[in-house]
């Protein structure tokens, strides 16, 4: 699906209240404050964790959480100022699980694009995708799936599972999904994610404020 070429007179942004006993959210790449000591962030998150998890790291503890943060950050952390990339976090010695959100402007038929950014049709699909309605109370009436995809160099799968929805007053879609080999790991979260899921909504900022007056805050 092409970017729309069309001249915004709103910039959107994604609104997600989580809970920070579960998530951590990765800075983005453009926040050149945090990637500029991206190390003394992974550190301290890494500290935080293990003393709310309420056990002794130990000698070697915080460095190898902090080194797993430093990977995540490495690989998912978002470029564009529309994607916002959460990981669902367990224990300190359990590997996190990389959650993405993204709002573009609205284009194209409802269904038709809804169907789209969940993989309805997805060709590489072990079987067709069941495809579900889900409801929010900021984002309304939207689609979910999950699924089962394969792999081109293994027999191994990577399981899938993506919400979408249109805000039809604000006129844009948004996605919120996640995709691992590690089975085991999507389906332990897809409780959380689903009620994640329920938090998220799109904030808009006035572009062109009436003259003297300042720009809005999120709506």
């Amino acid at each position: 699906m092409t970017e729309p070429l069309v001249e915004l007179e709103h910039e959107f942004s994604l609104d997600i209240d989580y809970d920070p006993g579960r998530w951590l959210e990765l800075p983005p790449r453009w926040d050149t404050e945090e990637w500029q000591d991206i190390d003394a962030w992974t550190r301290s998150c890494a500290e935080l964790l293990w003393r709310s998890y309420g056990q002794d790291p130990g000698e070697s503890g915080i460095a190898f959480l902090a080194g797993v943060l430093r990977r995540f950050a490495e690989a998912f952390a978002p470029e564009p100022f529309d994607t916002r990339v959460l990981l669902r976090m367990w224990e300190p010695t359990s590997m996190p699980l990389q959650v993405f959100s993204m709002v573009k402007p609205a284009q194209g038929d409802r269904e038709e694009t809804l169907r789209f950014l969940v993989g309805a049709e997805d060709p590489d699909a072990v079987e067709p995708p069941v495809v579900e309605s889900f409801h929010t109370e900021h984002l309304g009436e939207g689609l979910r799936t999950f699924r089962y995809l394969r792999q081109e160099d293994t027999p191994e799968v990577i399981a899938a599972l993506r919400y979408a929805w249109r805000d039809e007053e604000v006129g844009a879609d948004v996605v919120l999904w996640t995709a691992a080999d590690d089975t085991a790991r999507v389906i332990r979260a897809a409780q959380d994610i689903e009620e994640l899921a329920q938090k998220v909504s799109v904030a808009v900022w006035d572009l062109e404020p009436e003259e003297g007056a300042s720009p809005e805050a999120p709506a």
